[in-house]
């Protein structure tokens, strides 16, 4: 039997929610007993995401990599299609080189099955086993413990140029494409910038507020790491240049938002102005707000 805490998994600070699906639905009508490793494996992905943890680069920055060295799964009730479930994972316990999570799938507040993992942080070339870091282990603790994930800094280019700029040349220069020579500019240098870094120190999203005229600011280059979309940081970006904008006495910020982040910007309370227009070879569209 696997002794699961349930008090603590009811109150867990992580969850992931998802649908059943219909290819994971067997002859029986209920869900394949192996997709539930698949679902705490999914919830997994998520977990590091609320840890602004993007994983490849965090553990090639750690220099190892975690491997499964278990999984258990002890089964209380059956999920069927279209059922919506609800992972809760909590770290229990941190060895030496072992981190062990528990979690417990859940559907209506019924407890369907619980599981346990347990992972070796190893040397990926030697496949030998390592310590835990002391930077990964003191993240973990501190994500369990309700303490935040994320560093925000503002200021000048000065400042925060190395961050920012290693933020911008992946999502615009490698992934959206954009020659660099569009990218960097002259206004970088007296414009204030916003710089998010996870608790390990590497930068996941960054922003930067003009002045566009009196009164008037205009925010631009806001970038999130591509694996962190979803989890809040581009709404922290923006809410931080916002303030900023509000403390020098800005009445109004507009921005260019490409067409793809459109709804974000709807969301955040901007609205369009004017006409769609290429920019970099992109769609945009001018969006407004006032402070």
């Amino acid at each position: 039997m696997i002794n699961m805490p349930h008090t603590q998994l009811e109150s867990s600070r992580f969850h992931h929610r998802l649908r059943v699906r219909w290819a994971e639905v067997d002859m029986q009508k209920i869900v394949f007993n192996a997709h539930y490793l698949m679902y705490l494996d999914t919830a997994m992905a998520d977990y590091w995401r609320a840890l602004a943890l993007p994983y490849e680069a965090t553990l090639a920055a750690l220099q190892g990599d975690l491997y499964v060295k278990k999984a258990m799964l002890e089964y209380h009730a059956s999920a069927r299609l279209d059922d919506q479930l609800d992972v809760a994972l909590r770290c229990q316990h941190i060895g030496k080189s072992s981190i062990v999570f528990a979690g417990d799938i859940r559907c209506s507040g019924r407890s369907l099955v619980t599981g346990e993992l347990v992972y070796v942080f190893a040397d990926p070339a030697a496949q030998k086993s390592r310590p835990v870091p002391a930077a990964l282990r003191d993240v973990l603790l501190g994500f369990e413990a309700g303490e935040p994930m994320m560093n925000i800094e503002v200021g000048n280019w000065s400042s925060l140029a190395e961050g920012a700029r290693a933020v911008r040349l992946d999502v615009f220069v490698q992934e959206q494409q954009i020659p660099m020579a569009l990218e960097q500019d002259a206004a970088d240098a007296g414009a204030l910038h916003v710089l998010i870094r996870n608790r390990l120190g590497l930068p996941v999203a960054t922003g930067r507020l003009l002045q566009a005229a009196p009164g008037v600011g205009q925010i631009g280059r806001l970038a999130v790491n591509r694996v962190l979309r979803g989890g809040g940081l581009g709404q922290m970006a923006l809410k931080a240049l916002m303030a900023t904008a509000a403390q020098r006495g800005d009445r109004e910020v507009m921005l260019h938002a490409q067409d793809s982040a459109k709804d974000f910007y709807l969301a955040q309370g901007f609205v369009p102005r004017g006409v769609p227009f290429q920019e970099a070879g992109i769609e945009h569209i001018e969006m407004v707000r006032t402070v």
